[in-house]
């Protein structure tokens, strides 16, 4: 039985992890209080990862009232953020302390 219950607990994390790699990944980068590039495609009904690249010497937020999600990325660091799925259309999204330069979009479809 101990071991039945091992090799289920086994399973479960292998089944885990594939299912997190299979989660499509995009990158942003924010440059001169930018994103670049500034609009994502991606697909309707997914989850994905974002992974926000900030290679200002200034902290950025990943901010995005349309898809609800707030993330702080540090000076030269970086941060991901999951999103979705969403329904097809367009999701804005904004550098929460430079709104005037960094600004985007996601297009799905």
């Amino acid at each position: 039985m101990k071991r039945l219950l091992m090799l289920a607990g086994a399973a479960l994390l292998a089944a885990g992890t594939a299912a997190a790699s299979d989660v499509p990944e995009y990158t942003l980068v924010i440059k001169d209080h930018r994103y670049q590039p500034s609009e994502l495609k991606m697909p309707a009904n997914t989850k994905v990862r974002i992974v926000v690249n900030n290679q200002d010497p200034t902290p950025e937020e990943f901010e995005s009232t349309d898809f609800n999600r707030e993330k702080l990325v540090l000076p030269n660091g970086s941060a991901t953020v999951y999103v979705g799925p969403l329904r097809a259309g367009t999701y804005g999204f904004f550098g929460d302390f430079h709104q005037d330069t960094a600004q985007g979009r996601l297009i799905v479809e």
